[in-house]
């Protein structure tokens, strides 16, 4: 159910609780867009891909209940990621970062869960997030003439798309193939998102040095 925001509810009490609507703590939502924003946090996320792919491209013949854990953690820290990092980006486009990292949590219990460790079943979940996630990330590259760095953003997605595309060709490997496959593509994904956070420190690095002194400028961190 859509819930109408305008016009915007008065002071008065919340009926259901008693008492007046809790409003939206402005400090935790500032911290929050400035560590999304920060190269380190780019990093981090960057990590959490290359991290999982080379221990799957490092251990080819490790059991199908192995990479659906290497996998699932790693669409849960990649979610968490996200979600900081949507905190950075302007409210409008804030809901789109949000749904992301929702999908990749959400993928993430899924690949967990016993059930559906097969290897049909982590091919279409991996495969399906990469397309998704991809598509919605060329979207805001193409929709947002203004964001820096767009070509790296692009690369990165059409990356995704295309190795969620090759995930999903392939639903019926063996364990081994699939293995090799997705610690290839999280590598490449994982270098993708290690450019885009050395190229966010660059520019960060330059905001600095185009301050004049006496004014405030933006944290390098």
């Amino acid at each position: 159910m859509t819930v109408s925001r305008d016009p915007a509810p008065g002071p008065g009490p919340d009926p259901l609780t008693g008492g007046t609507a809790p409003a939206p703590d402005p400090d935790a939502e500032r911290l929050l867009a400035e560590l999304g924003a920060s190269w380190t946090w780019l990093l981090g996320s960057a990590l959490a891909a290359l991290v999982p792919g080379i221990l799957a491209l490092a251990w080819p013949d490790a059991t199908l209940h192995v990479l659906a854990v290497i996998i699932g953690l790693y669409l849960l820290v990649t979610g968490a990621f996200r979600f900081v990092a949507s905190f950075a980006r302007e409210h409008g486009d804030r809901h789109l970062g949000l749904l992301v990292a929702a999908l990749y949590v959400l993928a993430g219990v899924l690949c967990l869960r016993n059930p559906l460790q097969t290897i049909a079943a982590l091919s279409l979940i991996v495969g399906a997030v990469w397309v998704v996630t991809g598509m919605l990330t060329a979207w805001t590259a193409l929709a947002f003439k203004g964001l820096p760095h767009r070509g790296f953003v692009l690369g990165a997605a059409a990356l995704a798309v295309v190795a969620g595309i090759v995930v999903l060709a392939l639903p019926n490997q063996s364990a081994v193939v699939l293995t090799r496959l997705l610690g290839l593509w999280l590598l490449l994904l994982g270098l993708a998102e290690l450019a885009i956070a050395f190229a966010w420190r660059a520019a960060l690095h330059r905001a600095r040095s185009a301050v004049p002194p006496g004014a405030s400028a933006p944290p390098a961190s």
